[in-house]
């Protein structure tokens, strides 16, 4: 059931990107990226969470920068996810649960959501959260961190605040334009 539903998500995120991106020239493609660290590789050890009674939270909490651009036509907010599947199997860990974002934003300085801003409505990460919290990955194979922006046409005030990862993405049905998205991997040191 879990790898059936990893599948439909990967499904619909490549489903959206695809149709955000036709007839795109390969210089005006929705992207997102991070000076934090590069796609496929280990996020910085202060990215990781901060709770100290977890010992696998090993971090300071820092969320990465994030930029994106070329949003596509008729953009009106975008959402961000960040969701590790191999967390707590078989459902994984959603990380971080952010929408409302007005298209002016073109991202998140680091640190800047790791507390609850005004640039972004706050969902409802697996730990409660409205706001980013790391990775707290146990040692052994790194997990993957993906960080996938989804660009919507409903307006910035148009979703309530608290839904987690579940409803936003059922909320979303029919309203993506695109998608994009970029991983970061992390186990403890």
């Amino acid at each position: 059931m879990w790898l059936k539903r990893v599948a439909l998500m990967a499904g619909a995120v490549a489903l959206a990107i695809g149709w955000g991106a036709q007839g795109a020239q390969a210089q005006n493609v929705f992207t997102i990226s991070s000076k934090s660290f590069k796609d496929g590789e280990r996020l910085p050890t202060k990215m990781a969470g901060n709770n100290k009674s977890n010992a696998n939270c090993v971090g300071e909490n820092v969320s990465p920068e994030l930029s994106w651009s070329h949003l596509p036509d008729g953009t009106k907010s975008l959402a961000l996810l960040m969701f590790d599947p191999e967390g707590r199997p078989p459902g994984g860990v959603s990380h971080w649960v952010a929408y409302g974002i007005a298209p002016t934003v073109t991202g998140f300085a680091e640190g800047e959501a790791s507390k609850q801003t005004e640039k972004y409505v706050g969902g409802k990460s697996l730990m409660g959260l409205p706001h980013y919290f790391g990775p707290c990955t146990p040692p052994g194979a790194p997990h993957h961190y993906t960080f996938t922006l989804i660009a919507t046409d409903l307006e910035p005030t148009a979703l309530q605040s608290g839904m987690t990862r579940d409803e936003l993405i059922k909320a979303l049905e029919g309203h993506a334009k695109g998608a994009t998205g970029i991983i970061g991997t992390f186990s403890k040191p």
